[in-house]
């Protein structure tokens, strides 16, 4: 697919119900891989609704802007994707990103990334960071990630059917 050029901007309360729909449906992807890697009897525990509890807290990052920073790419005048980070101390965190798999592997999650590391830089961070899984429904992550230049730390949590 060929890179687009996306126009990039603060979010607006009219964009939380798009952004929330959009980060389902590029999440359902890592869900699923998640229920392949922890199986029938664990995933449910973990995520017994992830769908409910994925939207209420995308919403409420959206809506918490006394905390988080949140831009969205635009492209045509349709929301695309977004990034939402934090600032603390010298490092900014970046917290949720995702673009709507209608538009994927077309470099927004380099812009979304490049502007949110400017936006750290810019307020005085040192360093970022950003956290992702390790199982193939986060490969696209980490691949962005990993373009953006972040090194990644490979870390493991296990989990075991009782």
């Amino acid at each position: 697919m060929s890179k687009v050029q996306v126009r990039m901007r603060p979010l607006a309360e009219r964009d939380v119900e798009e952004i929330v729909e959009l980060s389902l449906l590029a999440w359902e992807p890592v869900f699923e891989s998640f229920q392949n890697v922890l199986g029938p009897r664990v995933f449910p525990i973990l995520y017994p609704d992830w769908r409910k509890s994925q939207a209420e807290g995308v919403e409420g990052a959206c809506r918490a802007t006394d905390k988080y920073h949140t831009l969205v790419a635009e492209l045509d005048g349709r929301v695309v994707g977004f990034i939402a980070y934090d600032l603390k101390g010298e490092t900014g965190e970046v917290v949720l990103l995702a673009v709507h798999p209608e538009f994927q592997k077309r470099g927004i999650a380099t812009q979304l990334n490049q502007a949110a590391l400017d936006a750290m830089k810019a307020a005085g961070m040192k360093m970022a960071v950003a956290e992702t899984g390790g199982e193939e429904g986060h490969a696209p992550a980490r691949r962005a990630y990993e373009k953006a230049g972040y090194t990644g730390l490979p870390l493991v949590r296990y989990f075991k059917d009782l």
